[in-house]
């Protein structure tokens, strides 16, 4: 009887907790019906795919690239398409929009070094310098670890420990000999640490992925100003490619942002795009 309600609550365990778990937001080939465009001669081309703009871009053709790239995210988004897009503009020297899909592109893949590298060489081509605030190192450890995987990456990695924590238990409560018991309380306790962590971890890459208050400046230069008017005092300016965080969005034509070192001002919506 023991086993049989053991084995019932574990079906209805694993049906809820996979329910939740996973969240897939990457699309790697789509198609589209039909362009019209002067970059493809003005000929009408059909199932455009990811290769076509890869193509384009071993060939130096950049500003084609980067129009196979935009049209192909218009139908999901991609790591791999926003990184080659924020190549092309970098190419082209569009260094703001280069940022704004390298930025893109590592929200989908945190722990991809090749996308985290590309990023840093396109802020050094900034105006504006951020200076790292210090951090705990705790705190820093922990947010290297968050970005180490993908969310889809840790929401696996909870369900497969969350399967293992239920065989541990199975040999915890059924086995009859005392080794087996403790070594599936030993590791009942290890994958409920796991299971726990990896899915505070998905769920903190899906918020920011869901809940995006993060922006880029786009304007060769924005002057931020204490109120959102054109008439507020002139706090500081910023240039292309500044990173900032949204603080208030409750307007449509100014938002109000902060930076890394606290600062804080209005800003026209125009002049900056959300990652």
């Amino acid at each position: 009887m023991k086993k049989i309600l053991f084995f019932t609550l574990l079906s209805i365990s694993i049906a809820c907790f996979g329910q939740d778990s996973l969240f897939t937001d990457s699309v790697q080939t789509v198609e589209i019906d039909s362009i019209h465009s002067s970059a493809f001669s003005n000929a009408q081309v059909g199932d455009v795919t990811k290769a076509e703009g890869d193509s384009a871009y071993i060939k130096n053709n950049y500003a084609l690239s980067t129009l196979i790239y935009e049209h192909l995210l218009k139908n999901g988004e991609s790591a791999e398409v926003y990184y080659n897009l924020g190549n092309s503009y970098y190419k082209i020297g569009e260094i703001a929009k280069a940022v704004l899909n390298y930025e893109r592109a590592l929200l989908l893949q945190p722990g991809n070094s090749d996308i985290r590298a590309n990023l840093e060489i396109a802020r050094a081509k900034t105006v504006d310098k951020v200076e790292a605030t210090p951090e705990i190192f705790f705190v820093s450890w922990t947010k290297a670890l968050i970005n180490s995987r993908s969310v889809d990456a840790w929401a696996a990695w909870g369900i497969a420990s969350f399967i293992l924590l239920i065989i541990a238990l199975y040999f915890f409560i059924f086995s009859k000999e005392i080794l087996w018991k403790k070594t599936g309380f030993i590791s009942g306790i290890v994958f409920l640490i796991i299971t726990i962590c990896s899915n505070l971890f998905a769920s903190e890459l899906k918020e920011r992925l869901v809940n995006r208050d993060d922006a880029i400046v786009m304007n060769p230069s924005v002057t931020v100003r204490s109120t959102p008017s054109e008439g507020g005092t002139s706090l500081f300016i910023l240039h292309e490619g500044r990173k900032v965080s949204i603080k208030d969005n409750s307007m449509k034509e100014w938002k109000e942002i902060r930076l890394e070192d606290g600062k804080v001002g209005w800003v026209p919506t125009n002049a900056i795009e959300v990652i």
